[in-house]
């Protein structure tokens, strides 16, 4: 569907706009269906996200600036999403020995059965909005986003 149709506009808009607005309506939308497969784990975006940076530490413990560094949400509230995450028993937090204004956070066997359980969702979630395009397509849509995010 054309973006005109999705926003109910009958406005002519340059080609610019478009893609803002198609990016910003995708997003949305690949958002709210990943948001389903979350929903009956009580787990939010963002904190399926930290899950997924502590288990990629490989049983390392990682620091919040580490976490926050390589959140895809980088205005994400790191703190308040380890804390929910510790209520769930998901991760453990402690103070690092050798610096005690370092924080470290470690994902718990509880969370990694999680994560393991959500993987197939998450790649049928994926799949689910891929077999739209055949792989040529998927190749060119990645080099396209990564080239129209880089400013300069």
């Amino acid at each position: 569907m054309r973006i005109e149709d999705i926003i109910k506009s009958n406005v002519t808009m340059d080609d610019a706009k478009k893609v803002v607005l198609n990016i910003m309506v995708t997003q949305n939308v690949v958002t709210e269906k990943f948001n389903e497969v979350l929903k009956p784990y009580d787990l939010s975006g963002e904190q399926y996200n930290v899950l997924r940076i502590l288990r990629g530490q490989k049983g390392n413990p990682a620091n919040m600036c580490v976490i926050q560094e390589r959140m895809i949400a980088k205005n994400s509230n790191t703190t308040r999403l380890i804390d929910k995450l510790l209520l769930k028993n998901l991760v453990t937090r402690e103070v690092c020995p050798e610096n005690r204004r370092k924080i470290e956070v470690l994902i718990t066997e509880k969370g990694l059965e999680l994560l393991e359980e959500l993987d197939p969702k998450v790649l049928e979630n994926e799949k689910l909005f891929a077999a739209n395009l055949n792989q040529k397509e998927l190749v060119e849509l990645n080099t396209l986003l990564e080239k129209y995010r880089n400013l300069k």
